[in-house]
């Protein structure tokens, strides 16, 4: 297309548009996440001053504390692994062409709270998650799966309501895809007749009275009198 995206865009069009997007670094104009992903040479030094000057937090050392648990995770889990790839392609699930690594679901609260007792429900299956809102939807939706074939929650963060439109009410969860047939055969099966489901089920308080509120007991006194 002759332009840039940054990975949270590529998502937004295959979510919404079916795309089939393929990127490397040269596509990429979010930096960090081609930093983060492994897909050019960086130090961790320069990753951290892009950071220092992007101004997300406080100073230098918070920035340095950030990146070193994100730096040591991600090549702990996966140096290997990381080394093998210099981009991605993503798609609509229903159109894939191969095997995904990953699978990113959006949904509501419920919706997502639906998918974390789908795939617990056997607890063979756990969902452990940090948050931080920034770069969540490219390292924790896509990334993390993979090198730790785990799955994670998302809280869409700065770039990806901004760049990618994901709305307010949007949440996510990436997830390796042999975990997707669990997802699917565990679905609001927990709690059995008690579940939830969606649109979710609330019980209904049965002992309120107009005495609830001084306007609605005042009401009803009038209407007793009235009636008397």
């Amino acid at each position: 297309m002759g332009k840039k995206l940054a990975l949270c865009q590529a998502y937004t069009l295959s979510r919404k548009w079916g795309m089939q997007v393929a990127m490397t670094a040269d596509d990429n104009f979010c930096t960090p996440a081609t930093a983060f992903h492994g897909w050019v040479d960086i130090s961790r030094e320069d990753l951290i001053e892009s950071q220092v000057r992007q101004g997300w937090h406080k100073d230098r050392q918070a920035e340095e504390t950030r990146i070193e648990g994100a730096w040591q995770l991600l090549r702990s889990k996966g140096e290997d692994a990381l080394k093998e790839y210099c981009g991605f392609v993503c798609c609509a699930l229903k159109n894939a062409q191969m095997m995904p690594h990953t699978v990113l679901i959006f949904g509501d609260g419920v919706q997502i709270t639906h998918m974390i007792h789908a795939i617990s429900y056997e607890y063979k299956e756990l969902v452990h998650s940090f948050f931080e809102g920034f770069g969540e939807s490219c390292i924790k939706g896509g990334l993390l799966p993979f090198l730790l074939d785990s799955p994670q929650i998302v809280l869409p963060g700065m770039g990806d309501r901004s760049f990618a439109g994901i709305t307010e009410n949007e949440l996510a969860i990436g997830m390796p895809s042999r975990i997707v047939p669990v997802l699917q055969q565990n679905l609001f099966k927990a709690g059995g007749d008690m579940n939830m489901g969606y649109p979710a089920k609330t019980l209904m308080p049965m002992d309120i009275t107009e005495h609830i509120t001084p306007g609605f007991q005042f009401l009803r006194e009038k209407m007793d009198k009235t009636k008397s």
